[in-house]
């Protein structure tokens, strides 16, 4: 199956959960909005495909799928969706539970990461809200940051002590490629808090080096593909917000 994937053109955001799935598994899929509007693609596409899609259900917003007449939209059901499709997921239902209650998790980190900057409203400006988003920012790096990856340097102890290096299981799962470009996402946005959290971290540090290592996403990483984190996505580096 060829798949569809409908995200902003110019950011990474959460799109890329999802982007790292398919490159991962070496699927077959197309970037929707980054094709040239004339081939079908661009912004347009993605605005009509989100307001009146001609199958399956609208999303409230991007990301979403297209896979046959489904369509699918929020990450973490999404990856849901793909993970036993693409390999990404245990093959018993216990653990497909699991790997998306961690998924879930990653989508409650990644709307605090997000608020650390736009703490009143995204439809303001960061300018119109500094104030509050160094305060925000201090919360997230003082005790949300510690608190999120503390849980997931402790999941991966516990699944360790069966000798295994993944968040669940044995096999690379898509809970363990989101757990690489969060902690990816982090050292772009926060470079100071990551280097004094690190070294409490040593299995998310070395799970985030595994993964990309990984030939089809270390091929990614370094190809066009791969958006450059910058300031109009989820992680943002303003140097006072890393303070």
């Amino acid at each position: 199956m060829r798949y569809e994937l409908f995200y902003w053109p110019t950011v990474q955001g959460r799109g890329e959960f999802v982007r790292l799935a398919l490159e991962d598994a070496g699927a077959d899929y197309v970037d929707v909005a980054r094709l040239p509007e004339g081939s079908g693609g661009g912004e347009a596409a993605l605005l009509q495909w989100m307001h009146d899609p001609p199958v399956g259900h609208p999303s409230f917003a991007p990301p979403f799928l297209k896979a046959g007449r489904r369509l699918i939209g929020q990450t973490a059901n999404i990856l849901l969706f793909l993970g036993p499709r693409l390999g990404l997921a245990p093959r018993d239902e216990t653990g497909r539970l699991w790997t998306h209650q961690l998924q879930l998790t990653f989508s409650d980190l990644v709307a605090e990461i997000h608020d650390s900057h736009h703490p009143i409203a995204g439809s303001l400006y960061y300018e119109d809200q500094r104030d509050e988003a160094k305060r925000r920012s201090a919360s997230l790096r003082r005790e949300r940051l510690p608190k999120y990856l503390g849980y997931f340097e402790r999941v991966l102890a516990d699944n360790a002590r069966g000798r295994q290096r993944c968040l669940v299981g044995s096999a690379v799962t898509h809970a363990d490629l989101s757990l690489f470009q969060v902690i990816a996402g982090l050292r772009y946005a926060f470079p100071r808090a990551m280097r004094r959290l690190e070294p409490s971290l040593p299995l998310c540090v070395a799970l985030h080096e595994r993964i990309g290592a990984r030939p089809r996403i270390a091929s990614y990483l370094a190809s066009t593909r791969r958006i450059p984190f910058n300031n109009d996505g989820i992680f943002r580096r303003y140097p006072e917000l890393d303070a």
